[in-house]
């Protein structure tokens, strides 16, 4: 990526709608739109203060008119890349966005990388990686939890908490320069207990940001849940029960849902990736067949399954299997259909499986659906924290990063505790402090910065 280039694309997801823009950032910007849009009054955009909005229209070489337009001037440093930056806005029309996108790039602009826009934000200091990557996962987010995390990283805050940890750093490294440039009677000693208590602390510290991973990934990614349970069991039920619509179609007809169905709900204030899966069963239909063999796998990838039993019913072969399956999972079992008169009780079923929890619900009256959330909410968050989403860990290579850096900081207490030299505890602390780093982009590697804005849309 050339940063002095002026790069352009399409900054809308594809699909026809109301409107559509394409975003042109770089020195060149002004340029390049004035070669394509035509405003109304005549005027060049370039001509122009910073934020305004010209109605005009898109044209090319000939003149010709290819779509009304409302152009957008944003003059650097104030702008989303800190460049000059016009905002292209469009009838949502594929065809006319790829005909106007074309028109830029014959005007001097190149197509955009992934990810590039917000790239150039970053490099040019307006968000630092953690808010980059928030970008994305704002974007992407599947739960209004996942938004409101994202929302705080966008702001800073886990970013600041990373400031905090490193400006500690910084303040036990001047003692120790301190200490090496004066090595007065006692001083070295002193400083040596000071880093030791400092170190401790900042250690405690990334310990409560690590303590904070676990919910994280829960609030950005979903607690992958698997339904499951024989034909007719009312696993779609329970689905639409979930998620307050009919998104699942329930019939009295065994093999219904042949396939897995996937949706994000909110479940006991936990946001849940809930997979709804085929009914276990022998079966010689091939396609059903196929849907009972992913059914299995998602129960061995999830991380709680929902087993449904029916109790209008005794326990079938079917109901033997999925009992086995749930060998070493964490399990909630449900036993369905409690508007009709029992037949398995849930003591019954209990003495079956006494490791596991047992419900009844109903999802025809809604019997147990507040049970379930209330069981759900115990078990995802337990002794977990919940509120102030915005200074969570959000992934695993965020909390691998802090791994690492408290791992520097252990190296640190025990250099010091061999009695070797303040200056080779320097070296750990500052080993920590670039490790810190790599959250904020303050000290990332070049390969790590493509991996993470390659996981980006190309107009972002």
């Amino acid at each position: 990526m050339q940063q002095g280039e002026t790069i352009s694309a399409i900054a809308t997801a594809p699909g026809a709608g109301g409107i559509g823009v394409i975003r042109i950032s770089g020195a060149q910007a002004l340029t390049v739109a004035d070669r394509v849009f035509r405003a109304a009054n005549g005027r060049k955009l370039a001509e122009l203060p910073a934020r305004q909005v010209v109605y005009g229209h898109a044209v090319d070489a000939a003149g010709e008119v290819i779509d009304e337009v409302m152009a957008i001037v944003m003059r650097a440093p104030h702008s989303y890349t800190c460049e000059d930056v016009v905002e292209l806005q469009a009838h949502g029309s594929n065809v006319a966005l790829r005909q106007i996108l074309r028109l830029t790039w014959q005007a001097g602009a190149r197509q955009a990388e992934r990810g590039e826009f917000t790239k150039r934000a970053f490099l040019n200091g307006r968000l630092d990686i953690s808010q980059a990557r928030a970008v994305m996962d704002i974007i992407q987010a599947p739960t209004e939890y996942s938004l409101r995390m994202a929302e705080g990283h966008l702001a800073g805050y886990f970013s600041g908490k990373i400031q905090q940890l490193q400006n500690g750093i910084m303040d036990m490294t001047a003692q120790l320069e301190a200490a090496i440039d004066f090595p007065e009677d006692g001083v070295e000693e002193a400083t040596g207990e000071e880093i030791r208590t400092q170190t401790g602390k900042l250690r405690q510290a990334i310990a409560q940001l690590l303590h904070t991973a676990h919910t994280g990934r829960i609030l950005k990614d979903g607690l992958m849940t698997a339904i499951v349970g024989k034909p007719n069991v009312g696993k779609s039920s329970l689905l639409n029960a979930l998620l307050r619509e009919e998104r699942a179609i329930v019939t009295d007809i065994p093999g219904t849902t042949r396939d897995a169905i996937e949706e994000y709900a909110e479940v006991g204030g936990v946001p849940l990736r809930i997979i709804d899966t085929a009914g276990i069963r022998a079966t010689d239909d091939v396609v059903e067949q196929m849907g009972v063999e992913k059914a299995k796998k998602y129960v061995s990838r999830a991380t709680l399954v929902l087993a449904l039993f029916d109790g209008s019913r005794p326990l079938a072969a079917e109901d033997e299997e999925i009992l086995a399956l749930l060998s070493g999972k964490t399990a909630l079992l449900l036993l369905t259909k409690a508007d009709l008169p029992a037949v398995t009780t849930a003591e019954q079923l209990q003495a079956r499986v006494p490791e596991e929890k047992v419900l009844t619900l109903s999802t025809r009256t809604g019997a147990g659906l507040d049970e379930l959330g209330d069981w759900v909410h115990d078990f995802a968050w337990a002794d977990e924290i919940v509120g102030e989403e915005g200074g969570f860990v959000s992934d695993e290579q965020q909390a691998e990063t802090l791994r690492q850096a408290d791992a520097q900081l252990a190296a640190a207490l025990a250099t010091l505790d061999s009695g070797m030299g303040l200056d080779c505890v320097s070296i750990d602390l500052r080993a920590a402090w670039e490790k810190l780093g790599e959250l904020t982009g303050r000290t990332v590697r070049e390969d790590l910065l493509d991996e993470i804005f390659s996981r980006f849309c190309i107009g972002k």
